[in-house]
């Protein structure tokens, strides 16, 4: 199983959104190296949940519930027509941190220096060793 971080502007779509929904299809990757990421999530992969713009924070995880598959036949209106390039995957919710993990918090460890939420932050699809992902978790708290 892999694990991955998934960005999300809060306007467009909320952590609150996702817990009411309890599964959507994760749409709106333009950048090459994300849908490179995206195309690699497999169902039953976890993902984390994170807000961008002014929270910048992680809120929770969801899982990969499908292999990635072309926006097209998932019926996104993304401008162009049979766009191959671009990929989706469904995800589900699966919990709440208890505490939002802030990128000032990750920022502040040095173990996470070679992340690439620190690396890389425009990135919206991104890995997540699993130290990583054990260390963010502890710093929210644990799961709800």
């Amino acid at each position: 199983m892999a694990r991955w971080l998934l960005k999300t502007e809060p306007s467009s779509y909320s952590w609150e959104q996702m817990e009411n929904d309890r599964a959507i299809r994760w749409t709106g990757i333009g950048n090459n190296w994300a849908l490179k990421f995206l195309r690699q999530c497999q169902p039953g992969d976890e993902a984390f949940f994170y807000h961008t713009g002014s929270d910048r924070c992680v809120r929770g995880i969801v899982t990969v519930e499908s292999e990635s598959y072309p926006h097209w036949q998932a019926g996104c209106d993304c401008g162009v027509e049979k766009e191959d390039r671009l990929a989706v995957v469904d995800v589900a919710h699966k919990a709440a941190l208890r505490e939002p993990v802030t990128l000032a918090q990750v920022k502040s460890q040095t173990e996470f220096a070679e992340f690439h939420l620190v690396k890389f932050g425009r990135l919206s699809v991104m890995p997540v060793s699993d130290e990583h992902w054990e260390r963010v978790i502890e710093l929210g708290g644990g799961l709800a």
